[in-house]
This record gives C-alpha cells, structure tokens and sequence, in this order.
C-alpha cells in the first residue's frame, strides 16, 4: 500500500493548540505522520490533545506557555534541535481578540497584551526556529490572519491592527528567505466556529459557522514538501 501521509517525518511547532484552530491543526497535522509539539497555555485541554493524538497512534510533545514569555520562546529553537535535530514547520496561529471598543478607549495594557501575543510573540517565534527551518530540506512556515486586517473598522482598532503589523512581519520575512528552499505564508480562515469568533460575535448561531476541521486541507498544503506558495496571503474559504 502506497504511504500517503503527507507530512511523515516532518517535526511541527503549532501556537494555540490547545483550543480551536491550532487544535484541529495539531491533530491533523499528527494524523499526516508529522511530531506535533503542541504550546497552548490550557494544560488540561493540551493533556486531551495529546490523548486524542496519541490514541490513534500519533506523535505529539506538549510545551504549556504563555507567548507573552518571550524569554521562553528564545529557549525553544535550541530545545528543538537538542532533542529533535531539526524543525520543518512552524504553524503561528495564538492570538487574543483584545478589546472591540473606540481606540480612545482602549484599555493599556489590554492594548500591549493583545499586541504581545499577536505580533511580538511571533516576532519572537520568527527569529528562535529561523535557523532550524533552514536547516530543514522544506521549512515552512504558517501564520494566521484575519480579514479584519484589510481596512479599518470601527471598534476593531486593536485586533484589527495586530493583523495588520503580522502581515507586514510575515511578508518581510518571506522576501527574505525566498533564495533559500523555505515558503513562508499567511492564512485567513474567514468566519469560523471558534471560541474568538463566539467572544466577538456573542448573538451568533455558532452552527452557521465552518469548522476549524473543514479548514485543515489549506494547513496542510502550506506545510507539505512540495508547497510551491511563498509570501502570500491564502483565503482557506
């Protein structure tokens, strides 16, 4: 039988698994033959990841932190390659919604925690697991946006912005590595049934919404070997 496991061998980093998007990467991502080393800040909801991955014969390291640890972060990529030798792909995906509310009325530190997390703990992943993905013979590196970062919206000043520095981090990024045998992309999941989207949109019937599971076949195609995709921003709807 011809082995279709699109991502076997590979090792993948995947942010926010431990809830909706990055939950539904990380379990399809081990069930393509890929070692999931999954950071979330929910140790219970990691724990239950882990069991559903490894129940059916997956591979999976869990890394309970809080991004906003940067220090920490710095201390991945080394970790990795001690135990691993090597990192193919980077799924950047941990984000807070923040605060929908006037820019003037903002909350400070809301305000520098939603950008912490959103933009300068990718920042931050970015430049710990860049010399292990070139290392890689296919390092690939994701991250996730949102429509809300293509124009202002009012009382989305602050989620909307974060997306918006991310994109730009990303595409810098790209440009620089599209000598070497790296992709680097973004992807925009559109309206999908997730707890962010029930926090913005509270009067919302959740079943109108796509899953984070219909979504995965874009991840995976980002991730796999022969991604031709480089510096691009991939609507996953």
């Amino acid at each position: 039988m011809t082995n279709t496991l699109r991502l076997e061998g590979r090792v993948a980093l995947v942010t926010g698994a431990s809830h909706g998007i990055g939950y539904a990467i990380a379990k399809r991502y081990a069930a393509e033959g890929a070692h999931v080393i999954a950071i979330g800040r929910n140790v219970g909801a990691l724990e239950e990841l882990s069991d559903e991955i490894t129940e059916k014969g997956g591979k999976i390291t869990l890394l309970p932190l809080d991004l906003t640890m940067f220090d920490k972060i710095d201390a991945i990529g080394p970790t990795i390659y001690e135990r691993f030798g090597k990192l193919d792909i980077v799924v950047g995906n941990a984000a807070l919604l923040g605060e929908i509310a006037p820019v003037g009325h903002i909350d400070s530190q809301i305000f520098q925690n939603t950008f912490a997390t959103n933009v300068t703990a990718n920042f931050h992943l970015i430049r710990t697991t860049d010399k292990l993905l070139q290392l890689s013979d296919a390092g690939r590196a994701i991250f996730v946006t949102s429509n809300a970062s293509a124009k202002g919206r009012a009382f989305w000043g602050l989620y909307a912005s974060t997306k918006a520095a991310l994109e730009s981090l990303v595409l810098s990024y790209a440009q620089e590595v599209e000598e070497r045998s790296m992709r680097v992309n973004l992807v925009n999941p559109g309206r999908i049934r997730t707890k962010m989207r029930a926090e913005a949109y509270p009067g919302e019937d959740p079943q109108s919404l796509a899953t984070p599971e219909s979504i995965m076949d874009v991840f995976v195609d980002l991730a796999a070997a022969d991604c031709t995709k480089h510096g691009e921003i991939v609507d996953a709807y």
